[in-house]
This record gives structure tokens, sequence and C-alpha cells, in this order.
């Protein structure tokens, strides 16, 4: 079959679709990839994959929607895709629209969390419903992320087959690595004995920020390592004046460490993980963190709930609070012991589950590969 995998930006095929059209390339398929263009798509095309640029963007602006949607329908026409699998609301909304009008015999999705289960204004929240709901019906194989996610669209009539397949990773890349540890933990000024808490996302609000730099001034002695930036087609606040106050406030305790290729390595040389989101649909960095050992902090959220189980492999705490949040990282500061437990217990947990290949064999298996 000759397959379309869209997305919307380089970031989300580089990290999210790669090892899907892998996959599905070693089955003997053949893929191509669809999102805007950008720096991450050179790994992509290293191996080999084609990689089609459409003027994607993360906006509701109708007049950009209508232009993205029109490429979309000249590539499918001009391709002639056995299967288009789209993701992300608004790149999946355009994908599935666009691929039944241009014919397109099989369309998927696998939905990354839905817009209207995030905080925002009644309308949007309603206009996202509607359109999932009307996306819907014209989508064969329905998949998402996270088991809460499928059964809100089972429940809501959104598709009455929607699957959750989970997310994974790579246990040969992400794992315990002792020379990892001692080298980067020199590197970066923390002692052996330091108890360094990383957190690994993009740089915008909803990830918790805020709540994290100044849970941390209660932390003591811990050192907080950030991995991440900005993406240009993020939005929201700029974190630059949190990120100031907590540089001048935890001085040497706290590392910038920008965008990486060896997070894994960075994951390894940390003690305890942490992600503090305001939502989400089922977080790669968290699966990462529990494939390397480390016991995580995360909020008591759709996706991140599925994936900590309290006092076992970590701890959760509500959303957009600090004290609740430092009181659970000090726990982790404080105890060795603790921390070794709960990592063990979640790297087991994250082998079970959340096996990157054992992930994408489900989902190629559900959409007839």
């Amino acid at each position: 079959m000759k397959i379309a995998e869209v997305t919307n930006v380089d970031f989300s095929l580089r990290h999210f679709l790669l090892p899907l059209m892998r996959g599905a390339r070693d089955r003997g398929h053949e893929v191509v990839g669809l999102c805007a263009e950008g720096p991450l798509l050179d790994l992509p095309r290293a191996e080999g994959f084609r990689v089609i640029p459409v003027p994607m963007a993360r906006s509701l602006n109708p007049r950009v929607q209508a232009r993205c949607y029109a490429a979309l329908r000249e590539v499918f026409r001009a391709e002639r895709f056995d299967l288009v699998h789209g993701h992300m609301p608004i790149s999946g909304l355009l994908a599935r629209a666009a691929a039944r009008a241009a014919g397109v015999p099989h369309i998927a999705y696998t939905c990354h969390g839905f817009l209207f289960n995030q905080p925002g204004p009644a309308w949007r929240r309603g206009l996202s419903l509607g359109l999932e709901w009307a996306a819907g019906r014209i989508t064969e194989t329905y998949l998402t992320v996270s088991a809460e996610e499928a059964a809100d669209a089972r429940r809501l009539g959104i598709h009455p087959r929607a699957t959750a397949v989970l997310n994974g990773r790579d246990p040969a890349l992400f794992h315990p690595d002792p020379a990892a540890r001692a080298a980067l933990r020199g590197e970066f000024g923390a002692g052996p004995q330091d108890c360094v808490i990383v957190a690994v996302s993009r740089l915008v609000r909803h990830k918790g920020y805020p709540e994290l730099l100044q849970a941390m001034a209660a932390v003591p002695g811990a050192h907080l390592w950030v991995v991440g930036e900005r993406l240009a087609s993020d939005h929201g606040a700029d974190l630059e004046p949190d990120f100031a106050r907590a540089a001048a406030t935890l001085g040497p305790r706290f590392r910038r460490l920008g965008y990486r290729h060896d997070v894994a390595r960075v994951l390894a040389a940390a003690d305890a993980f942490t992600l503090p989101s305001h939502f989400e649909g089922l977080p790669m960095s968290i699966i990462e963190a529990m494939l390397c050992g480390l016991p995580v902090v995360a909020t008591d959220i759709r996706g991140s709930r599925e994936m900590v189980l309290p006092g076992q492999t970590g701890f959760l705490v509500p959303p957009a609070t600090i004290e609740p949040l430092g009181e659970a990282l000090t726990a982790l500061a404080a105890d060795p012991a603790l921390r070794a437990r709960l990592g063990a217990a979640g790297r087991a947990r994250a082998l079970e589950l959340f096996d990157e290949q054992k992930v994408v064999g489900r989902t190629l298996d559900l959409l007839g590969l």
C-alpha cells in the first residue's frame, strides 16, 4: 500500500510518527510524510523517507487552514494514496477532509489529545467537539494514544470503535546508563550524591513550568535540568521571566540544556523526572523517563495518570499547584532508596506497556497493514 502519514510540524513527525513510518516500511509499504517544512525533517529524509512539505499552521485562522486543505487535497489527488493517516487535532481534521474529497479509499486518524478536553473558552471546546464528531463520520480507523480519550470518543459518539494504542519508546535507546550518568553529571556540575530532577518538554505555559520553577525553591539542595525549547509555532505567554527568576533563585542548581538529540543520556544522568502539565495526550517524555528507571512526578490529568501509579512508580499532584508539587519532589530528593524502588517499578511497567515495537505493531495491525 501507499501510505500518507500527516501531521502538523517537523517536531511531531520526527518524534511521534517516524517509528510508525519505519514499521510500515518494514512491512513492505511505501510511506510518505506530510507536514510543515522544518529542520527536524533531516533524519527521516536521511533514512530515505520522502517528506512532502505542506503549509500547515497551528492556528484557527480559516484562511490559513483553507490554504492547507487545498494543498493537501492537491497532493492526495496527485499521489493517489491507498491510506491517509492523520495526526494531531487540526492537521488530522484537514487530512481526513482532504482525503475524502480526493477519493482516498482508506482514512485513519490517531488522536494525540482532544482540544475539547483542554482548558479554554466554551466556544472553542464546543467547536472542537463538533469538528471531531463530523470528522469521525469519515474515519474508517479511529485510534487514540490515551485509553481515557478512546472512552471519550465512544461515549460522545465521535467514533463507535475508537481504540487506544498508547505511545511507545525504544528500550534499546532509553535505559539506565552509568557511563552517561558519570559524564553528564560532571559536565553539568552535579555531584554523585546530588539529586538531579529533569524536565523534558516544549517550553510552554501548559507544561507547568511556572509552578515547577517556584516549587523547586522549596526542594533543598536538588538540581533542576530543563531540556527543550519553544517551537516557532507555539502560542501563549513568554516564559523567559520565569526562567530568569529561577536562575537567580536556584543559581548553579538550575540548568537549561535546550533542545538535545541525546535526551536518553540526559535522563540516564538524572535521579527523578517531572512533567507538571495542565493537559496531555500520553506523554512520550514520561515513557522515556520510566524506561531510564526514573521515578516520575506528574499531574493528575488524562494521559499522565494512565502511566504513573501513585506510590508505586512516582507521584501524581493536582495540576497548576505549587506546594503539592514541591512536597512530592522533596520526598524523592530526600530518599535515594525511594527513588530506586519507584524507578525500578516504573521501568518494569514501561517495558510491559510502552515498548515501541509492541505499540507500533499493534497500530499497524489495527490499520490493516
